[in-house]
């Protein structure tokens, strides 16, 4: 790291920079303006700015526009289905140099093991990991997840230099009415960043989960929601993932008023979308083609994010400020050409030079076999909850169809778009197994299993076919994890992730390249929904409205209660 006084002289000019970017023009976030100049370097921090510089190494940039490295706002490494080791080596070259990450995904497999795994990774990585520590584990308590983390088992994981502060309070009901176990957490993280979540929320309820010192919120999904919580300080962010898609309801309340107070995150984005549309490049490049300027959307992407979160040292192509600069061919389309990571050119040699550390969470599938029989729904009544999938969106709604037993069971009927979905508990606790419907997948046959079913990830299995479920499911457990597809007794695709079944071992790249057959299987059974693995995973998380599953039963999240 370089001294105080090598930065002072080199910013001067008395001595060379260690790295001088040339010939390009910086995006000016204060004023919109592109400036002529060059870009001076000492280390890992930016010393000189619009001006002339001698260096050790120069990198020209002629015809280029420097921007400031963006900041991914909120997401879970997890989703991605790589390591952290491979998400850097994923969307660094998108732009992304800082990214603030709940690996509340792994801590509910494998408790605080995991958030000191992704504590412990991010003092290797090219880009800046920012890790949360986890608010939920788990989310509620209408699931059972493989870890519990009491204010207590958060207190020792405080004071990484990777930390911020508490991840999203996902629990809010448990704020509001305020929970004994919620009040201890909030108390712990008074004064510092804490993380927000209540999707609908809003009037006095939104009024007393702000006055517990919440600050960001990411489940806006309007622009009415996303209005209301800027009005009341809330930091809004405009989430773009491969299932929650808000960037198109939220785009016309980034403007050049708002962008201060607006960033952006992609919250649950899989390695095959990012290959194929990009990270936050892509959102960049989507708002400015919907009408947002420039000027919004860059600062949301980078200084609007810095100030949010307390990142005083990033976000803009200044003086003292980290060496996060994305180099764009082209500013209105975020085309990138280069991206410097605190000072680094983050290229394969400088990936290939990084250290390492052993994964952990292997051989963390631990359901009971299961049968046909254990996918039978019973019932005394026709008239029968069933989830409503919103594509685009991890919301859903609560509807009641009419379904008559037969021989004690309730069918799935391909007719009506009526599936079974089940979650079995996997984390070796009690066995459980809980059945209900869904509508929205549009299978005609077959099942599809996986052990990424937030945030308790048990598995989560949906099909027509009670036996073709039961074989992915079981399938589950001897791949320690993943995803499973299945037609007629024949397994058409899988993916492994034996990392807290979670995560692959594997290169991006070869993740990337087993969810395009994955994807076909899928659809080969019918449906029509362009993400349908994580799409599946959200059906089991409680704590979004509005009817939802867990291996306890199907979940009233209005009411917030199992309702059988």
């Amino acid at each position: 790291m370089p001294t105080l006084d090598q930065k002072i002289t080199q910013g001067r000019g008395d001595t060379p920079a260690d790295l001088v970017l040339r010939g390009g023009q910086t995006f000016d976030l204060m004023t919109g303006d592109l400036l002529a100049g060059d870009i001076a370097i000492c280390g890992d921090t930016i010393i000189g700015v619009f001006d002339h510089y001698e260096a050790k190494t120069t990198i020209d940039v002629t015809g280029k526009v420097l921007v400031p490295g963006f900041i991914d706002t909120h997401l879970h490494v997890e989703s991605s289905l790589i390591t952290p080791f491979e998400f850097d080596r994923c969307v660094c070259p998108h732009g992304v140099t800082t990214a603030i990450c709940d690996p509340h995904e792994i801590a509910n497999v494998i408790g605080a093991a995991g958030i000191r795994y992704f504590q412990q990774a991010s003092e290797h990585l090219l880009m800046d990991l920012r890790v949360q520590l986890s608010s939920c584990v788990p989310s509620t308590h209408m699931e059972t997840a493989g870890a519990q983390l009491s204010a207590a088992d958060l207190a020792p994981l405080r004071g990484h230099p990777s930390g911020i502060g508490l991840a999203e309070f996902m629990n809010f009901p448990g704020v509001i009415h305020r929970d004994p176990d919620c009040m201890e957490k909030l108390r712990l993280f008074k004064g510092g960043h804490i993380d927000g979540h209540a999707p609908l929320l809003s009037g006095k309820d939104l009024n007393a989960y702000i006055s517990a010192g919440i600050r960001t919120e990411h489940e806006a999904t309007s622009a009415t929601e996303a209005l209301e919580k800027l009005r009341k300080g809330m930091r809004v962010l405009i989430r773009e993932g491969s299932v929650s898609k808000d960037l198109h309801a939220l785009q016309p309340v980034l403007t050049d008023l708002t962008a201060p107070y607006m960033c952006l995150c992609t919250d649950d984005r899989n390695p095959l979308d990012i290959a194929e549309q990009g990270h936050l490049d892509y959102m960049i490049r989507t708002l400015i083609a919907l009408g947002s300027s420039p000027l919004a959307v860059y600062r949301a992407a980078s200084l609007s994010a810095a100030e949010a979160f307390g990142l005083k040292d990033r976000g803009q192509i200044a003086p003292g400020k980290r060496a996060d600069i994305v180099v764009l061919n082209d500013l209105a389309t975020c085309d990138v050409h280069q991206v410097i990571a605190g000072g680094v050119l983050a290229d394969d040699a400088a990936f290939a030079a990084r250290s390492t550390i052993p994964p952990v969470g292997r051989n963390s599938v631990k359901a009971p076999k299961v049968s046909a029989t254990d996918f039978r729904y019973g019932g005394n009544h026709t008239q029968t909850p069933v989830i409503g999938i919103r594509e685009g969106q991890i919301l859903t709604d609560h509807l009641t169809q009419d379904i008559t037993p037969q021989n004690g069971d309730k069918r799935p009927d391909t007719t009506r778009d009526l599936c079974r979905i089940s979650v079995i508990e996997r984390h070796g606790k009690n066995g459980n197994i809980a059945c209900g419907f869904v509508k929205g997948f549009g299978l005609q046959a077959g099942a599809i299993a996986s052990t990424v079913c937030h945030d308790h990830h048990n598995i989560a299995c949906v099909g027509t076919s009670y036996d073709d479920m039961a074989l992915a499911a079981n399938r589950l457990s001897e791949i320690e994890g993943g995803f499973v597809v299945v037609r007629d007794g024949v397994i058409l695709a899988e993916l492994a992730l034996p990392i807290a079944g979670l995560m692959s071992l594997d290169p991006y790249e070869t993740v990337r390249d087993q969810l395009i057959p994955l994807r076909s299987a899928a659809a080969s059974l019918g449906t029509t929904l362009q993400e349908p693995f994580l799409q599946l995973a959200f059906l089991a998380l409680p704590v979004i409205p509005a009817l939802k599953i867990t291996d306890r039963g199907m979940v009233d999240v209005m009411k917030f209660e199992i309702i059988g």
